[in-house]
Parts: C-alpha cells; sequence; structure tokens
C-alpha cells in the first residue's frame, strides 16, 4: 500500500510587519534639493529650532541614533549648498541636522511581503540544553515599490522540533558601508567583456588608464577622465556606467555591536541592487580546516538586469560581498555545504527549466560548463524544476529539496538524492510532490506557491521553513529518514 511522506505543518507564522521601519535617504534631484534648501535656510533660527524640536519628538523613538542618520544625509547633499548659495561653515550643527531631516524618509521593509525563507545553525551553540539548537533564518522582505532586502530572525529549536523565536526587534539598522575592494585590470576587463565584446574605443582608453589594481574611487576617477574625452552618444555612457555598475557590486559592511539580529537589515547599497535583493541561500560551509564560514547566494537587481552575489559571514554582523562570475550567471544558485573532491560546488538553474551543477576552484569565479543534473520528469513538474537552498549532507547521499512548477503555475516542493561522490548523479526523487499549497498557503500575494531557499536537520528531523504564496512564511518538520527512504524507493511513496 501506497503512503505519503508525513508532513507536519507548524503553527508558527512570520508574517509582514508595516511597523518596522528604516530611515533611509530621501534624494528629489539636485533642482528640487537646491529649492528645499532655499526654503530651511530662509527660516529664522527659532523657527528651525521649532521644526527640528518636533522631529526629535516624532522620531527618536522610532530609531537608533536618528541624530547620525540625519548627519550623513545631510553630507550627501552639502555639496549643493553652494548652489543656493551659503557657506557651509556659517551653519550650526542643529542647522545640519535639520536639512539632514529634510533628506530623510521611513521605509517599511516588511509592508508587502516576508517570504523565501532559509535556516542555518547560529554561530552561538553555547549554554543549551540536550536537543536543542540556535538557529538563524533569513527572509526576504519587500516594502513599497517592491524594493526587496534582507532580514533576520534568530530562535532556538526545542527536543521537540518547536521554534522559540527571540525578541524582534524595531530599531532597524542599516550597515556601515566600506568600499575599500582593489580590483584587478585583468580579471575587471575579463568581466567587462562579457558585457561588451565588441571593442569600441572608449573600452580602449579605459584599458589604457586601468593601472594594475585599482580601487572603486579611482575607477571612478578614470571614468570621469575618460567621459569627458569622448563624445557623448548612448553606446559610450552605458559602457561606462556599467563599468562602474559592476565595481559597486564588491563592498564590505559591517552593523553596530548593539543590534540584535532581527534590527539587522541588508538593504540595497550598490547600483546593481537599487530595485532589490532576492532569495539569499545562506549555507553553513566547513573549509577544509574544519572551520564555519557562512556564505549566501543572491540575486542583485537594478531594474533592468540580475546580477548573482556571494554573501560572506563569519558573526552575521560583518559581511562581505563581491559578485559571481560565470556560465551560472542567473537566479537560483545555491552552494554546497563543503568542497567536494577539493572542488566548489554548486547548484544554479541557467536556462529557467532545468537543475544544473557546477564546479570550479574559486568560489566567485565559474567558468566550467555546468552538467544538467535534472529536467522536468514528472506530472509536477512539467513546467519547470530549481532546488530550494542548499543541499544536505545524509548518509545516503546529497539531499536537494526543490521547487516545480506544474498545471496552473503551481509552485510545488519535491526532494532528491545525489550521489555523495559524484553529485552531478541523480540516485533518486520523488514521484509526486513532497509538500503542495494547501487552502491556507494557496492565497496571497502570487496565488498557488509554496517556495523555500533552505532547510536543515536537527533530531534527526528535517526543518524546512518556506513561503505562503509570496506573503508572509512558516516552516514543517519531516523526519528525515521516512524521506530518504521515500526518495531511494518512490514506489512506495506515491
Amino acid at each position: 500500500m501506497h503512503k505519503p511522506v508525513k508532513v507536519e505543518r507548524k503553527d508558527i507564522y512570520f508574517k509582514p510587519d508595516k511597523k518596522r521601519v528604516l530611515a533611509r535617504f530621501f534624494f528629489l534631484g539636485d533642482d528640487r534639493t537646491i529649492k528645499v534648501l532655499k526654503r530651511i535656510l530662509a527660516l529664522s533660527e527659532s523657527e528651525r529650532k521649532e521644526v527640528f524640536g518636533q522631529v526629535l519628538r516624532s522620531y527618536t523613538k522610532r530609531h537608533r541614533s536618528i541624530v547620525n542618520i540625519f548627519e550623513r544625509n545631510f553630507e550627501r547633499v552639502s555639496h549643493l549648498l553652494e548652489k543656493v548659495p551659503f557657506p557651509k561653515d556659517r551653519l550650526s550643527q542643529l542647522d545640519k541636522l535639520l536639512i539632514g531631516s529634510y533628506f530623510t524618509m521611513e521605509y517599511s521593509i516588511e509592508s508587502a511581503a516576508l517570504f523565501n525563507p532559509s535556516i542555518v545553525e547560529h554561530p552561538d551553540q553555547t549554554e543549551l540544553f540536550k536537543g536543542e539548537k540556535r538557529v538563524i533564518l533569513s527572509f526576504r522582505a519587500t516594502g513599497e515599490g517592491h524594493v526587496s532586502s534582507i532580514v533576520f530572525r534568530a530562535g532556538t529549536l526545542d527536543v521537540n522540533n518547536n521554534i522559540h523565536i527571540d525578541y524582534i526587534g524595531n530599531l532597524l539598522d542599516k550597515p556601515i558601508q566600506v568600499k575599500n575592494h582593489r580590483y584587478h585590470k585583468e580579471s575587471f576587463l575579463k568581466k567587462m567583456n562579457e558585457l561588451h565584446a565588441e571593442p569600441t574605443e572608449v573600452k580602449m582608453k579605459l584599458e589604457q588608464k586601468l593601472t594594475a589594481t585599482f580601487t572603486y574611487e579611482e575607477l571612478k576617477r578614470y571614468i570621469d577622465e575618460v567621459r569627458q574625452d569622448s563624445e557623448e552618444n548612448l553606446e559610450n555612457i552605458t559602457f561606462l556606467q556599467q563599468a562602474l555598475w559592476l565595481a559597486s557590486s564588491h563592498y564590505e559592511m559591517t552593523f553596530s555591536l548593539d543590534t540584535s539580529i532581527s534590527e539587522r537589515v541588508i538593504f540595497p547599497i550598490a547600483d546593481t541592487e537599487k530595485r532589490g535583493i532576492e532569495d539569499a541561500r545562506f549555507v553553513q560551509f566547513k573549509d577544509e580546516k574544519g572551520e564555519t564560514i557562512y556564505y549566501a547566494t543572491y540575486t542583485a537587481y537594478d531594474g533592468f538586469s540580475i546580477l548573482p552575489k556571494l554573501l560572506t559571514t563569519k558573526d552575521f554582523y560583518h559581511f562581505k560581498v563581491k559578485p559571481i562570475y560565470g556560465e551560472i550567471a542567473n537566479k537560483g544558485a545555491a552552494l554546497f555545504p563543503r568542497k567536494i573532491n577539493g572542488r566548489y560546488a554548486m547548484l544554479c538553474r541557467i536556462d529557467g527549466e532545468n537543475n544544473y551543477i557546477a564546479y570550479s576552484n574559486n568560489i566567485n569565479i565559474w567558468q566550467e560548463t555546468a552538467i544538467r543534473i535534472q529536467q522536468p520528469e514528472y506530472a509536477y513538474e512539467y513546467v519547470q524544476i530549481g532546488n530550494c537552498g542548499s543541499p544536505i549532507e545524509t548518509k545516503y547521499g546529497w539531499l536537494i529539496l526543490t521547487h516545480a512548477v506544474g498545471p496552473m503555475r503551481e509552485y510545488v516542493l519535491g526532494a532528491a538524492l545525489l550521489d555523495l561522490d559524484n553529485p552531478h548523479v541523480e540516485i533518486g526523487r520523488l514521484h509526486s510532490p513532497l509538500m503542495t499549497p494547501n487552502d491556507e498557503e494557496r492565497e496571497g500575494y502570487v496565488p498557488n506557491v509554496i517556495y523555500s531557499c533552505g532547510a536543515l536537520v536537527h533530531n534527526d528531523t528535517l526543518i524546512l521553513p518556506y513561503a505562503m504564496s509570496d506573503y508572509a512564511s512558516t516552516y514543517a518538520t519531516i523526519n528525515l529518514e521516512e524521506l530518504l527512504l521515500a526518495i531511494l524507493n518512490p514506489e512506495r511513496y506515491q
């Protein structure tokens, strides 16, 4: 008698919270900014004090160090004071903060959705009872204008696989951005050639100016010099913009030590990300020395094109970001949690329809041709198949969770096993979906969709967080041994 794999859906939900707001820069363009500056500076000293006092009363309790935010945003428009004109050195500290407040806005990062979760072990596993595990969940948070960012929740899984979420703070904090990456001319030009293969005069001029290594600020100067010395046409403008766009993809960021993890927001910083950061797949990676590092692959979107990126951290305070180059440069890349035969391995979907695997000696450069490992085979997969996060190592093989699309564009979850030593070889797959949207899960921003960006094993149980119709998230638990046997003997589990 056939029986389905038992899935226990939990009644814990992660829903968008419109009260979680971030203070971000509000820019009106140079001309309107100059007009606003003139109006502010026309106020009397007492009027400025009164207006700023109202701002402080309304917003100091809603943000961490709101004064520092005003200072930063004042500096971002201060260069326009010379066009007012008004000497910057005549401004009092209160004047600067007042001006900064006019160019600050609140953004509700989760007002639209909190979805596509992943889960990893927390770096701190101290002071726990037997059978407990501290975890970090990441989510794609979406607000006004459908701009996405990465947010976190921390919690503890108990012996019964129930998750207890830590206090969720509301004083959200953006990181301090430091563009201190040093670029190598050869690799930078190689990537530019992928974007613009044809030789052009402006391309040759920039190549001549580039030194063997250079910083982001140096590149900006080179580009300005080339722009002044070149014809102003669409082709040249596009090339120079993309050169700067590519360089802005490398950066580091650090959060304040007094923030809880739920208050840290990875909001779009680089030009490549200005329309959103999508579907981060976090994985706890063990290197050859047994040391742990956390990686996340995600998709950056600028409104026109996508760029896969790699996020790196050891402590979830300090992060490094760099682009991923090569054939896998598409959505849905998921890194294996360790090297395979001395090489990095990545699941990817380069054609929007099938699952592939790629190997590389360099974690962010993938030049070898990817190998197709899965294609739609069963009715629930006929439209497309993709991964739901990084593979999980088991005694039978690499467990991969998949999303698949079938009739009515319904997204369901499946599972498969890959060979441990040769993961480009599939050794089993469920013939029927592991999970399909139930009546509650199928209603949302995008109906009939359940989706995950990563799971883990706790107490011999698969802990599977997943999104419900691109609106909110929850999680389910599945006995690991039962799932693995079902994959290896699919005819018994339909």
